[in-house]
């Protein structure tokens, strides 16, 4: 029975470890200190974290299947590079999921929660008009977390998780196609959708909601480019 019961604790010890492991280097992503196409060696990120080859296989493995960690045989792990499709498929899944979150949280939502709510909206400001790329960096963790707080408001646990994947996903989207160097959320949008959940305008806040997405991705520049051959790429 002991033997049984010290397997089972190591397993669980594992499996917080390939968890607290996913979770940093999935923040890591949506802060875009790691960019698309960085490889993501299971050597290099063993050592990072002080643990096993095993453990580091096990989280990069569990950001494969989130779509942030993309891992190719005989190359290893690479943080994803999505594409102008695959693009456009994360948006049009934050239009379908975040309206319904929006309504479950609005039901559940306290003046508690909204003052939490404000208070992320301040330090979002705070940061904005702060230099230098921890403050950026801070900044776009802030607007991220704006929409996953409304998640765990809404009581359901798989719609958040969900949500984590779609806000990290859609930070190596922006990443790789954004077009302005402005926030990756408009800040004065979400005091809007706030507004209109405090004044109990649920649809209006819905419409706010999938407008501010829109704004998100029409700062996309998704055109298909034509691959060059390498004389086409050197000529006058």
């Amino acid at each position: 029975m002991k033997s049984a019961a010290k397997a089972a604790q190591a397993e669980d010890s594992a499996e917080t470890g390939a968890q607290q492991i996913r979770d940093a280097i999935r923040e890591a992503i949506v802060e875009r200190r790691l960019s698309p196409g960085t490889k993501l060696s299971e050597s290099d990120v063993g050592n990072l974290f002080n643990v096993s080859r095993t453990l580091a296989r096990a989280a990069l493995q569990a950001l494969s299947y989130e779509g942030l960690v993309s891992v190719e045989k005989n190359r290893g792990a690479f943080v994803a590079y999505p594409s102008p499709d695959e693009a456009r498929q994360i948006f049009a899944a934050r239009r379908l999921v975040e309206p319904g979150i929006l309504r479950e949280a609005a039901a559940r939502i306290t003046p508690g929660d909204i003052a939490q709510l404000r208070q992320l909206l301040l330090e979002e400001g705070r940061l904005m008009s702060e230099r230098g790329q921890t403050a950026r960096r801070a900044e776009i963790k802030a607007s991220g977390d704006f929409h996953l707080m409304l998640a765990e408001i809404s009581g359901n646990a798989i719609m958040q998780r969900f949500m984590e994947e779609l806000v990290a996903r859609s930070s190596l989207v922006i990443a790789l196609y954004g077009q302005s160097t402005a926030s990756s959320c408009g800040h004065s949008e979400h005091g809007d959708i706030i507004a209109a959940i405090e004044n109990d305008e649920l649809d209006r806040a819905c419409q706010l909601m999938l407008h501010h997405i829109a704004h998100i991705e029409a700062d996309l520049d998704l055109r298909e480019r034509k691959s060059l051959g390498l004389k086409e790429a050197f000529e006058l």
